[in-house]
């Protein structure tokens, strides 16, 4: 299995090449040039096996350069003990219909551990395939989960460094408490004077420049990503989704070929996009439901099939989803443009000078097959907090949220009875204060510990572990910067 480059078609990389250096020196990201392909036999078959023999079986087709031995140690490492529930997932009922497939029983009690659990072993691993001796240095834009995830995963991790960047007013606090406590000897942590957007965009910025690239291979280190432009990070993703078929199939919710649809709150667009994967190998899904908050640029191309970030920037309480350059779209454009780099290109040139593009009348056809979407607001989303604690006595947190009042939005259009997963993204104690307010209780005033407690107290639910053990630390990182001073960061950071 090799893979090529969505800007450029005749660039191929090996599974430990792509995940070693991230994306692609022209800036394209890495897509798999084939899907492997599942039976119902083999689905059965998974069907029987653990979550960490699936995730060997999958990836193993996926990862053809690693020994068998090197993807069960890879994945043995990232789940064995490492999660609250020896299942690694679980699937809780919604209703007749729906479930949610939780997704945060990790170390860092948000959806992302997932894969970043798993990419610290597919990356040092790699790296000793394609580029042995080299320090990685791996730089990170975050919206909230996905900085404290990688910082988990790669503290201490040898050969590796990594400097993470976050919208210093655009996470919750205990987003920002669980970023800025973090222990290794090996990670930086750094505020920005904007939004993920600008964070994302400068590090991209930093991937692709020559010149940077030159200085640090002769300081004998290279960049790579842990962001889900690579794709060791998106490809542990794919999993999730066959497990959860495999789950249901196993608890005789659904008979062998029965299609689900899957629901996803969508920011980055990495976590449906692995669901649309998973469809693309053949687990029997029908729709794909791309869930946004007030940030709806996603949910206006799917219907329209313009993309356009010229919009205001909305703040919301799901803030990981605070986002209008969705870097991982640029894969599914390659699909619906039959791999067609050309076409791929122009878009994002058209993304980059106008801030929007338009979809040509057959890839807007092929989406539309495929995906459906809806969007909600602060208001609908503390709604859909309340309903659904006091209909099913069970709490999400803000993103979920949004995903189940967009299920419910299109189940009540449509008509569609086909059972459905919805990813349930983070443990509802990431933000407590919110979730509190949602629910009717006083939060206004309140320490972050304070709202916390009272949030187990009002509803009964388990603080995790992971979370209660911060209350009291002090934090390690305070650096701020504009944005337009990351590269310069980077540069005293590396000693460059």
């Amino acid at each position: 299995m090799n893979y090529n480059s969505t800007r450029d078609s005749h660039r191929t990389a090996s599974a430990a090449e792509a995940i070693a250096t991230g994306i692609s020196r022209e800036g394209g990201l890495f897509v798999p040039e084939r899907f492997p392909q599942l039976t119902q036999e083999r689905l059965l078959q998974l069907s029987k096996l653990s979550y960490i023999e699936r995730a060997k079986d999958i990836l193993g087709e996926y990862l053809t350069d690693f020994t068998e031995e090197e993807l069960y140690r890879c994945v043995s490492g990232a789940y064995a003990g490492k999660f609250d529930d020896e299942s690694v997932t679980n699937l809780a009922r919604l209703g007749d219909n729906a479930y949610l497939l939780e997704l945060w029983h990790g170390p860092t009690c948000a959806f992302k551990d997932m894969a970043l659990q798993l990419l610290p072993h597919l990356l040092t691993t790699s790296a000793k395939k394609v580029v042995d001796g080299k320090e990685i240095v791996i730089l990170v834009a975050t919206s909230g989960d996905t900085g404290k995830a990688a910082l988990e995963g790669f503290k201490d991790i040898p050969g590796t460094r990594m400097l993470v960047f976050y919208p210093e007013q655009g996470v919750s606090p205990m987003q920002k408490l669980q970023m800025t406590t973090q222990e290794g000897g090996n990670v930086a942590v750094c505020g920005i004077r904007g939004n993920f957007d600008d964070a994302q965009t400068a590090v991209k910025r930093i991937f692709t420049d020559q010149a940077l690239a030159g200085r640090l291979e002769q300081s004998g280190r290279m960049f790579s990503s842990a962001n889900s432009i690579n794709w060791g990070r998106l490809a542990p993703q794919i999993v999730y989704y066959i497990s959860a078929y495999c789950d249901l199939l196993a608890d005789e919710e659904i008979a062998l070929g029965d299609p689900i649809n899957i629901c996803v709150p969508t920011g980055n667009f990495g976590n449906i996009l692995a669901a649309y994967y998973a469809k693309r190998m053949g687990l029997p899904v029908a729709k794909l439901i791309c869930a946004s908050n007030e940030n709806n640029v996603l949910t206006e191309f799917i219907e329209t099939g313009v993309y356009n970030r010229n919009r205001p920037f909305h703040t919301t309480i799901s803030p990981s989803m605070d986002i209008l350059i969705s870097s991982n779209l640029e894969r599914l454009l390659y699909a619906l443009a039959d791999n067609d780099d050309a076409q791929v290109r122009a878009l994002m040139d058209s993304l980059s000078a106008e801030g929007s593009y338009t979809l040509p009348a057959p890839m807007l056809e092929r989406l539309r097959d495929e995906f459906a979407a809806g969007c909600c607001d602060d208001g609908a989303t503390r709604a859909a907090i309340r309903a659904t604690f006091d209909t099913y006595s069970y709490l999400c947190d803000p993103h979920t949220a949004v995903a189940v009042k967009v299920y419910q939005d299109y189940a009540a259009r449509t008509g569609d009875a086909t059972k459905t997963v919805i990813a349930s993204t983070a443990n509802p104690f990431k933000f407590s204060h919110s979730v509190l307010e949602a629910l009717g209780e006083p939060a206004e005033g309140l320490a972050e510990f304070e709202l916390v407690e009272r949030l187990a107290a009002c509803t009964g639910c388990e603080i995790p572990a992971g979370l209660a053990s911060l209350k009291g630390r002090v934090p390690r990182f305070s650096d701020v910067c504009d944005r337009e001073g990351i590269l310069d960061y980077v540069v005293e950071q590396l000693g460059l």
